[in-house]
């Protein structure tokens, strides 16, 4: 192999491999390709060189390692470059606001990809193009980049996380201007700006030099402090924090959450938390998990619940690796740990923001300006207390993109927007970062969980109380996979015209019967008076078709991917 010529065999994979050589600079996933090559495998360079990952609204996110498929020093050169043009395109005043960078501390030592590196890396494209990077010295919880976002007045923000994936993964999360996650048309624009920036600019490799430039700026000081005198606003029961003797147990699960959720619960005046020795220093190689997603329930906090008998503790939080998102456990008087869903969480976290929100609005006209937002697919508790309490809900498509640019939208018109949550353990408790936020959500629900002790109350009971007071919202979620377009298209039209229907879906599940039926992928909600649904509608392919069926007494999700 001469010049970065190749001899696959196949034209277009040489083509792509050759350009590869041609334009990376890192000697690590340049020798791997370069194995590859010699090794003859195939197989293995047209999986990493098929098709380059595909940048959508969520940003990107892929396995770290060489080829234009995975996250590497030169994909993240190649979309910054994209990024940074279409900002220049966009934004009049790009070089006079800036944008920020931060990470977590995910690390590849076989390609030497890690965050830190893939933010540096972004951080010179921007500089070389003479615009101010405000990137972080250190690694930051996700909800730092929103709140930096817009606490400076920023044109964007970058986050390096793959947040609760794999520790082989990464990913590179895009904020726009107005301090939410970007949605559609920016997705489009970008990519198409990636694909026409794909060569390296003289300078875009040049970190080192980057890091030296008067443009760069470290904002870390300066958000610390700011983002905990935001969100000290939403305590409400100082004395009662500092004289509860409730004992909490923390896990970061590997991941950024232990500093700034120690610093949440001072802010708040609460006793610190018991960290889990074992998991509250970041490391990139999730030793003690399987996954490192709270979600997952018991089999992650198992070194919590251990920590919390030895300690005497009755309440477990759990952030996942980039703290954006929340998980809580609680000892139930059967010595058994019960882990609450999300939906449980945001019935209680909704019940505690409102409830807070009322003790310091006297004014009863007040409630007509409040707003509290959940994803489609969520329980739907919000709407039964906005009902009942006067207050506004909405509900947005899955994903908190959807959710924080509609706050923005309802704060820029002077409403109040005091909650917002999703089913995924994923809570929007401050309008400071118009995004999930496990850091604040921490502190709130460590003031929740200190008022109902004074009651002689738990989080389980207050649930129960919720319930009786504004209905009972179950749901049980679960899913199966399935790779066969034609079965996936023959399943749904099935569920369209569903046996003994007349050209109709199903009136019944079993027991229970259908109250109503949402297909977001042929606009269809019997909700509405026309039978035409509200949320914005897709039938691009057949692998994210979604129904949301509501059932008179249970929620029934069924998702197809």
């Amino acid at each position: 192999m001469e010049n970065g010529s190749t001899t696959t065999g196949d034209a277009d994979l040489d083509q792509a491999i050759g350009l590869w050589l041609q334009y990376d600079k890192n000697p690590k996933t340049v020798s791997m390709v370069q194995e590859l090559v010699k090794d003859g495998a195939v197989e293995a360079l047209k999986k990493v060189f098929s098709s380059r990952m595909e940048f959508g609204t969520a940003g990107l996110r892929a396995a770290m390692g060489p080829g234009i498929s995975c996250m590497n020093d030169l994909t993240i050169i190649q979309t910054t470059q994209g990024f940074c043009h279409y900002l220049e395109e966009s934004l009049e005043n790009l070089k006079e606001r800036g944008v920020v960078i931060g990470y977590d501390a995910r690390a590849h030592p076989p390609s030497g990809g890690n965050s830190k590196r893939f933010a540096s890396l972004a951080a010179a494209v921007f500089i070389s193009r003479g615009v101010p990077v405000h990137l972080f010295s250190d690694i930051v919880p996700t909800p730092f980049v929103p709140f930096t976002v817009s606490h400076l007045g920023l044109c964007a923000g970058i986050m390096v996380t793959a947040s609760h994936n794999p520790k082989q993964d990464n990913g590179y999360k895009v904020y726009w201007e107005n301090g939410a996650q970007i949605v559609s048309p920016h997705d489009k624009g970008i990519s198409k700006a990636i694909e026409e920036n794909l060569e390296p600019w003289p300078e875009s490799w040049n970190a080192e030099e980057a890091l030296k430039s008067p443009l760069l700026k470290d904002p870390y000081q300066d958000v610390h402090t700011q983002y905990f005198k935001a969100i000290q606003k939403h305590c409400h029961h100082r004395e009662i924090n500092k004289s509860s003797e409730v004992k909490i147990v923390h896990t970061s699960v590997h991941g950024v959450g232990h500093t700034f959720v120690q610093s949440a619960f001072k802010a708040f005046d609460l006793h610190p938390p018991y960290a889990v020795e074992e998991q509250k220093d970041p490391d990139p190689e999730f030793p003690t998990v399987k996954y490192p997603n709270p979600e997952e329930g018991k089999g992650v906090l198992t070194l919590s619940f251990s920590l919390a008998e030895r300690e005497g503790a009755t309440v477990v939080l759990a952030n996942d690796p980039d703290a954006d998102r929340l998980a809580i456990a609680e000892k139930q008087e059967s010595g058994q740990w019960r882990v609450f869903s999300g939906n449980e969480l945001g019935a209680l976290l909704g019940w505690w923001m409102f409830r807070c929100w009322k003790q310091q609005n006297s004014d009863a006209d007040a409630v007509k300006n409040l707003y509290m937002l959940s994803s489609t697919v969520s329980s739907k508790i919000l709407r039964a207390i906005a009902l009942k309490e006067g207050f506004h809900f909405e509900e947005t498509l899955t994903g908190f993109k959807w959710m924080g640019n509609r706050a923005r939208e309802l704060l820029d018109k002077g409403k109040s927007v005091v909650f917002a949550f999703e089913e995924a353990i994923g809570y929007m408790c401050s309008p400071c970062v118009l995004d999930k936020d496990g850091v604040s959500a921490a502190a709130i629900a460590g003031e929740m969980i200190s008022y109902l002790a004074t009651k002689n109350g738990s989080l389980s009971q207050q649930l129960t109380t919720v319930y009786e007071q504004y209905g009972y919202h179950i749901s049980k979620n679960s899913y199966f996979i399935c790779h066969d377009q034609d079965v996936i298209r023959s399943l749904f039209e099935r569920l369209r015209k569903y046996p003994g229907q007349k050209d109709s879906y199903p009136s019944e599940c079993g027991r229970f019967s259908i109250s109503a039926v949402r297909d977001l992928t042929t606009g269809y909600d019997s909700n509405q008076p026309d039978k035409k649904a509200v949320l914005p509608t897709s039938s691009s392919t057949a692998l994210s078709q979604r129904s949301n069926i509501t059932l008179s007494s249970v929620l029934l999700l069924v998702t197809v991917t």
